[in-house]
């Protein structure tokens, strides 16, 4: 007779294409793992993955069992999850956690929406994570995964980066990407940090190298950036959904297919992956996005 957890931990590694990271994630040993595997391969009579140095393939087998598998799989553990918060009182608050940037434009005017109290929570993509191992948050929003024992994530969409300047600067018209590069560089640049995050980015997509920029201010604040550009102090990368007219009177967004794309994630514990308030949270803000 076959075990329902087989199944789990068929879907599983096949998620995580590893047998140690599948077993991380459900808490497992990895020897057994393997023997969840080894049964349900036994069972079904033929090898569901093909075992590389690092890495699991899934043979076409394996592909039909999953494509079969997963769906049922996901609705057993929904029916198990509903089981059990059905009994426990509601969720009264909810944390949520994001860089602050985006909560004070994306977020915060849903909150009234959420049907629940919220406790904010912000910080970087690693230290949101840590928050949510330690369970001090239910719910991030990030743009960087970390592949964390019983952690799950779910695309949330994207967010465009353009560059932005002063809007009263004359910017060259010109279509010539080297020209663009010679004028751009030759600029005072704000950045977001000293690495040069997503500015970095923008040279390596479109210029095919690293950025050299003259870049005298590190404002570790998007709406600071914003106002320190209209104020004409220099360029800057910053999101596109910051340019709304409340926002962008003194800036203008210049050479706009130079932008970047950032995917976006929800992240959350998996054991709370079927809470009603956190599902309903997040399809608010899919939404509105």
């Amino acid at each position: 007779m076959i075990d329902f957890e087989w199944y789990r931990s068929f879907v599983s590694i096949y998620r995580h294409n590893s047998v140690s990271e599948a077993a991380k994630s459900r808490f497992m040993t990895q020897p057994a793992m393997s023997q969840h595997l080894a049964s349900l391969e036994a069972e079904v009579g033929e090898k569901l993955f093909v075992r590389m140095a690092r890495k699991m393939i899934p043979t076409e087998r394996g592909k039909l069992l999953y494509s079969e598998a997963a769906p049922l799989v996901e609705a057993l553990e929904k029916v198990s999850a509903d089981l059990k918060t059905a009994s426990l009182p509601g969720m009264k608050w909810i944390k949520i956690g994001s860089a602050p940037d985006f909560y004070q434009e994306k977020i915060l005017p849903l909150l009234p929406r959420f049907g629940t109290c919220s406790i904010s929570h912000f910080g970087t993509a690693e230290e949101l994570v840590e928050s949510l191992e330690a369970e001090k948050v239910d719910l991030i929003i990030t743009s960087k995964k970390f592949m964390k024992p019983g952690i799950e994530y779910e695309e949330l969409g994207e967010e465009e980066f353009v560059i932005i300047a002063p809007a009263h600067w004359d910017v060259p018209e010109t279509r010539s990407l080297a020209e663009q590069d010679r004028w751009l560089a030759g600029q005072k640049w704000i950045a977001y940090g000293p690495e040069l995050p997503i500015i970095r980015r923008v040279w390596r997509e479109h210029f095919k190298k690293r950025p050299k920029l003259h870049v005298p201010y590190i404002v570790p604040n998007l709406h600071m950036i914003l106002a320190l550009v209209g104020a004409g102090a220099g360029l800057s990368v910053v999101p596109a959904y910051l340019l709304q007219p409340a926002n962008a009177g003194d800036v203008r967004m210049v050479y706009s297919h130079l932008s970047v794309r950032n995917a976006l994630f929800f992240a959350y514990k998996s054991k709370h992956k079927y809470y009603p308030e956190i599902q309903h949270v997040m399809k608010i803000i899919r939404e509105n996005l």
